[in-house]
């Protein structure tokens, strides 16, 4: 793993995180956490001169890593200013959101239905020496009920709809954070449960994959 290449160097990392802050982040902790979590070692070695950048990158099976400011707002959304006890992300793909959590909150759960990517992951936030995080290779739609309530819930891929089971996951006061919609008209949602109530809140115009049913194993 590359950790010390110049192309993935503080320097570059500190340019991500002025650029965050120049499109409205403003979380003192989740710039925090942007700034001591290392992107490159989760892509692909061929990509991680483009770690950087604010795009989404392709890490196999189908699958993309959200751009730095996707992530830094939906822990922005998430948080609120405050370290949250356990945090239920649904789509955990590489693990780079996963492990930004990990410095936001004192438990992570990450599930992810591809086998492969779970694997990796797993080694990658090892070798990064982060041991408050769980991957969970699962069908997302079921959420962890084993783990939960959870303070919230970031969802890294779009359903259709909200699936029931994460709603009933969420504590009370709780926010989730989910791309709803068909590719091309997705927007980001944020809820807030408040009793039987969900305040709805859309956030800004987004594209992920869509979320799908089943484990691959």
């Amino acid at each position: 793993m590359n950790i010390g290449i110049g192309m993935t160097s503080q320097r570059t990392r500190a340019r991500m995180l002025e650029r965050l802050r120049e499109q409205g982040i403003q979380d003192a902790m989740v710039l925090a956490a942007m700034n001591s979590m290392p992107r490159h070692p989760f892509v692909e070695e061929a990509l991680q001169s483009r770690a950087y950048e604010d795009t989404p990158l392709p890490i196999g099976q189908g699958q993309t890593i959200s751009s730095p400011y996707t992530v830094a707002r939906s822990c922005e959304l998430a948080c609120q200013g405050r370290i949250l006890d356990r945090v239920l992300e649904i789509g955990g793909g590489c693990g780079y959101q996963a492990a930004v959590l990990s410095k936001l909150a004192k438990e992570v759960v990450s599930v992810e239905r591809i086998a492969k990517l779970v694997g990796r992951a797993r080694l990658t936030l090892r070798g990064l020496r982060i041991n408050n995080v769980l991957m969970k290779n699962a069908d997302g739609s079921h959420g962890y009920p084993e783990a939960a309530p959870f303070d919230a819930i970031i969802i890294t891929c779009a359903p259709e709809k909200v699936p029931p089971p994460l709603v009933e996951q969420l504590r009370d006061g709780g926010r989730m954070i989910v791309p709803v919609g068909p590719i091309g008209d997705q927007e980001l949602v944020l809820l807030c449960k408040r009793g039987e109530q969900l305040e709805q809140h859309a956030v800004l115009s987004v594209r992920f994959v869509p979320m799908t049913g089943g484990a691959q194993r």
